[in-house]
Parts: structure tokens; C-alpha cells; sequence
């Protein structure tokens, strides 16, 4: 299993799905397989039974995804605050950690209104305390920590398939 750990924003869903078509792997988005367990969004059960409860439901669902040995998982940003799930992605896949600045992900997010965590007065401010927060878990959890930065998505997918292909995770060609 191949996992995507990285603040919002930072393009693991989009990156994800271009890899698992490139490595001929079924791709799972956690955040969408929650949703559909909880037939809801989550930012309205986040809204309805608080960030403790969504945790419980998020944790359930990364065990059982990561029984999966052959696909490729982009899970939520907040996925690295749980212990349970820190292990069980680092111990039964291959984590990248798409690492971006938080002033990045400002300039790509700043008019997304899906996102209930920047939903707040300073988001700019709000992504730096995240980062700051989160990039020793995402390092902790992740065997590789790829730099996002500007390249495309298909230089991205290019730079992780390399790093995968050295470390001898997936068979050069």
C-alpha cells in the first residue's frame, strides 16, 4: 500500500489518483470512504458530533483500508493526530509526506469554502499553526517526504514513482 499523508491542500487526492493510474492500482480517497460510511459530509458531522467522533469513525476506516496491500491512499490531513493511525500507516505501507509550505497552500486554497478548518478570520495564519502542528507527525509517520512546491502533477507522480522504484517498493521498468 501506497499512502499520501500531507496538510489540505497539498494535493494528495489529485496526486493520488494520478499515481495509482500509473502504477495500475486501485486508489481510495479516506476522506470520500467516510463520507459515504457516514452518508454525510464531513464537515457537516464534524459540525453535528465534534472533531472526537469524526476521529473515532477516521481511525476505524484507516484500519481497514490499510489491510488493502495493493492500492494507493490519499487520507485526510488531520489523519497523523492518532497514534493508532500513524502506525498502522507507517507499518503497513510506504508513506509520502507531500510537504508544502503553508504559504502555498494559501495561494492554492484561498477561495475554497469546502474547508471547514479554514473557514477562520486568518487562514494564512491557521495553515502556519497546522504546519506547525503537523509536519513532525507527517515526518514521524512517512518513509519519504516529497517537496510539492510548484511542479505539475505529472512531475510530482514522476519524482514519487522514482523515490518508490529506488527504495524497491514498486519494479523499475
Amino acid at each position: 500500500m501506497i499512502v499520501l499523508v500531507g496538510l489540505p491542500g497539498s494535493g494528495k487526492s489529485t496526486v493520488g489518483r494520478q499515481l495509482a493510474r500509473r502504477l495500475q492500482l486501485p486508489f481510495f480517497d479516506s476522506d470520500h470512504v467516510i463520507e459515504r460510511q457516514l452518508g454525510c459530509s464531513i464537515r457537516e458531522y464534524f459540525e453535528r458530533e465534534g472533531e472526537e467522533r469524526f476521529r473515532d469513525v477516521e481511525e476505524s476506516v484507516i484500519d481497514q483500508l490499510t489491510q488493502n496491500q495493493k492500492a494507493v491512499l490519499s487520507t485526510g490531513g488531520g489523519v497523523v493526530l492518532r497514534a493508532a493511525n500513524r502506525q498502522h500507516l507507517r507499518e503497513r505501507g510506504q508513506v509520502i509526506y507531500l510537504n508544502s509550505p503553508p504559504d502555498e497552500l494559501f495561494r492554492r486554497l484561498r477561495h475554497d469554502v469546502n474547508r471547514p478548518l479554514l473557514q477562520v478570520a486568518d487562514p494564512l495564519a491557521r495553515l502556519r499553526d497546522l504546519y506547525s502542528a503537523r509536519d513532525p507527525l507527517y515526518r514521524e509517520t512517512a518513509h519519504f517526504v516529497i517537496e510539492t512546491g510548484r511542479p505539475s502533477v505529472s512531475t510530482l507522480v514522476n519524482m514519487i514513482v522514482m523515490q518508490l522504484e529506488l527504495a524497491g517498493v514498486v519494479p523499475a521498468p
